[in-house]
């Protein structure tokens, strides 16, 4: 029997409602006029509600739309934000539930990490969890024939990271998102000062240059960064923005940035 991860945070971070959320998402794909810019072999786009983020998760998802004929799996990888585990949590689930939908979850990719001995089943990691839900309904309209290869990331190298991604980086049916918000509760202007420092370093690939208080998902992110470097990929700004230019005051904000990995 099939096992089914159901969704935690529809009708939190976005609309629970299918026709609501699809019109929404579809709004900001845009899947009718895709990009002429080629499409990136990764992303980094924020994960925060979608009133806040959602136009620039949806910005960042829409690069891949150039080449969604060929895209097949997207490696998708998030902070643990609710329970707390060491290494990279998988999922013994088969398809992940969405309001548009379900994802089918590649196990046969996840079976192929089993030597590594960071890498392990952690429904309970995976259940509470936001910063991978959110991305799931950009996934289902903008790629819907592709699997979905999930992990929650806890205490863990960037070099664990990386040699995960080696292990699926594949071809180009193979597509990497890497889910995390910026800086979180500084005022505005502190918040825009160090959100421009944390871009300067993911797009100098400067992985040793991301500190705690500047990205929740800093060691997935500096995974990306050092398989990017192995492989010659160059990094585009999509968008750098904090909750204060969206729907949030300014006296408090939580910083989002949006990269394009090509």
């Amino acid at each position: 029997m099939a096992l089914l991860r159901p969704t935690a945070v529809a009708g939190q971070f976005y609309p629970a409602e299918p026709e609501k959320l699809s019109a929404m998402v579809a709004g900001w794909l845009d899947v009718a006029h895709p990009p002429a810019a080629p499409a990136p072999k990764a992303i980094v786009a924020p994960h925060a509600g979608y009133v806040y983020s959602g136009a620039l998760a949806g910005a960042c998802h829409r690069r891949f739309l150039t080449d969604r004929a060929v895209i097949r799996r997207v490696v998708l990888l998030g902070p643990a934000h609710r329970v707390a585990l060491r290494g990279l949590g998988t999922t013994s689930a088969d398809f992940w539930a969405t309001p548009l939908g379900p994802i089918a979850i590649d196990q046969d990719a996840l079976r192929g990490l089993s030597d590594l001995s960071f890498v392990a089943v952690h429904d309970a990691a995976h259940g509470p969890e936001h910063a991978l839900e959110v991305h799931l309904p950009f996934l289902k309209l903008a790629l819907p024939g592709a699997t979905l290869v999930p992990f929650v990331v806890g205490q863990a190298s960037h070099a664990e990271v990386a040699a995960v991604l080696e292990r699926l980086w594949d071809g180009p049916e193979t597509r990497i998102v890497i889910s995390s918000d910026l800086s979180h509760y500084l005022p505005y202007e502190a918040a825009r000062r160090l959100d421009a420092t944390t871009a300067a370093a993911v797009e100098s690939l400067d992985e040793g240059g991301l500190g705690r208080e500047q990205a929740c998902g800093r060691i997935p992110l500096g995974g990306l960064m050092l398989a990017a470097k192995r492989h010659g990929l160059g990094v585009e700004r999509l968008g750098l923005i904090n909750s204060g230019d969206t729907a949030g005051t300014k006296d408090r904000v939580v910083g989002y940035g949006g990269w394009a990995f090509g």
